[in-house]
């Protein structure tokens, strides 16, 4: 089997630092045509129908940095009914596999891309109105900047960090010294 052959998992949110499924390896990646952003109203793990949460899905246009996982040939449909279970909670994502680039050259990558169709798609709220909701809102998964500083936190580990979310990520701890300080949001 060459490098690039063989069922990979692309990730780009919490599968970075909590896949929850066996892998052989894990390489970093790039995808392009899609970009990562909080635009998926969470309303299970990160939030609550009543106070919903944002998580990541990918976008249209630019391109995404994340890590590609590859999974032994003989789990690769175990690990697909697991990641269905996972992220199809509301259907709010749409499974495909799609072409990233690795260090050892191209592959194809199982994915979940946001359905801009869907209820709970947000689309861009901008970063005010995202870290205020992000600031608010927790899950069966816990706390929703949780789910952030733990992708920033992972991102800048793989060395690619990303200056859109940790310009989201000091906007929700600007929003927390408010609360702190007696202010509100």
């Amino acid at each position: 089997m060459s490098p690039t052959e063989g069922f990979r998992v692309f990730a780009y949110g919490s599968l970075m630092w909590r896949p929850g499924f066996p892998y052989v390896e894990s390489t970093p990646a790039l995808l392009r045509g899609y970009h990562r952003a909080f635009c998926v109203y969470s309303h299970h793990y990160r939030g609550t129908p009543e106070r919903p949460g944002l998580v990541l899905g990918l976008a249209p246009g630019g391109a995404c940095r994340g890590l590609a996982f590859r999974v032994a040939d003989d789990r690769v449909e175990q690990v697909k009914a697991y990641l269905h279970e996972r992220e199809l909670v509301s259907y709010a994502y749409v499974p495909r596999q799609v072409p990233v680039a690795l260090p050892e050259g191209a592959a194809n990558a199982y994915t979940f891309v946001a359905d801009p169709g869907h209820p709970q798609y947000a689309g861009d709220l901008g970063p005010e109105r995202s870290a205020e909701i992000i600031m608010k809102a927790a899950g069966a998964a816990g706390l929703n900047r949780e789910y952030l500083i733990r992708t920033v936190q992972q991102l800048e580990r793989a060395g690619h960090p990303d200056p859109a979310l940790h310009a989201l990520l000091e906007r929700v701890w600007r929003l927390t010294g408010e609360i702190e300080a007696g202010g509100g949001i």
